[in-house]
């Protein structure tokens, strides 16, 4: 997700980890472990730190050493967050300086949900 929302590809932080976008691609899959050194790398190079990658897991889950459950909602909140049209949607809506600005298109959005949500019933 912070590779695409700075608008860098698989193929360019291959590159700068001196891989290919495959393995970027397994990496970001799941398919392969990220060794401590490698994340650490990664996070030096998506100018975050190493718990950035940590932000969804549970304390709980951290000290038992097993995976946080995903909840179906965050599953689609994640979904839509690495969709063309939701990294589009953040990059712009990072862009607003007004606080009040974004306040506002948050409770635009909510309204336009609910008028959606009341039609399908």
């Amino acid at each position: 997700m912070r590779r695409m929302l700075i608008g860098m590809s698989q193929e360019k932080l291959g590159e700068r980890l001196g891989l290919t976008f495959q393995q970027v691609q397994k990496y970001e899959k799941g398919s392969n472990r990220v060794s401590a050194s490698r994340l650490y790398q990664m996070a030096q190079i998506l100018g975050v730190p190493v718990q950035f990658f940590f932000e969804d897991i549970s304390e709980v889950s951290i000290e038992r050493g097993a995976e946080a459950p995903a909840s179906s909602e965050t599953g689609e909140i994640m979904e839509f967050l690495n969709s063309s049209e939701g990294v589009q949607l953040n990059r712009a809506f990072n862009e607003i300086a007004s606080a009040n600005v974004r306040r506002r298109i948050i409770e635009l959005v909510k309204s336009i949900a609910g008028h959606e949500a009341e039609s399908v019933t």
